[in-house]
């Protein structure tokens, strides 16, 4: 089997490890880094439950080959808290009921996070574009977005 270390940023902490070409950025997460977060649902970029940010853009991590990384910058829900205060995202999903099982949750809120950092005050309609690839089975839709919505400054609690 070929391996090959690769060199990369998670969560602003600079990280080496040795990977397989088989290898996938969410298995690099889960089982070198211990960073269980990011869920694998269907493994095949269909349902978004392993969203992660890498290089400022919202990507399915199971679609990502670990031996790419070199260079680039991964953030994972792990890396949104600072010093045990949640996030406005993970807040505002909390206060709107916006997690049932919480299994699809870090997903939406990466999908969301990518979405506010480049458009701090999106519509509606852009909220729903940009967590269309992210799957929820047991909350629906409506907290999830007014969730978004308020942690944009857009919506009342």
């Amino acid at each position: 089997m070929q391996e090959k270390t690769v060199r990369f940023y998670v969560n602003s902490v600079e990280t080496e490890v040795t990977v397989s070409v088989n290898d996938r950025l969410l298995d690099v997460l889960r089982n070198q880094l211990g960073l269980t977060g990011t869920k694998e649902g269907c493994g095949i970029g269909e349902c978004g439950a392993c969203t992660v940010i890498l290089d400022g853009k919202a990507v399915n991590s199971c679609l990502v080959p670990a031996a790419s990384l070199d260079g680039h910058e991964v953030v994972t829900i792990e890396g949104l808290s600072e010093g045990g205060t949640l996030h406005p995202l993970q807040d505002a999903f909390a206060r709107h009921g916006a997690v049932q099982c919480g299994f699809c949750t870090p997903g939406f809120i990466m999908s969301a996070k990518a979405l506010l950092d480049e458009n701090s005050h999106p519509e509606r309609t852009e909220i729903q574009e940009a967590i269309a690839g992210n799957l929820c089975r047991c909350t629906g839709y409506e907290q999830i977005i007014d969730a978004i919505e308020d942690a944009a400054g857009k919506a009342e609690p």
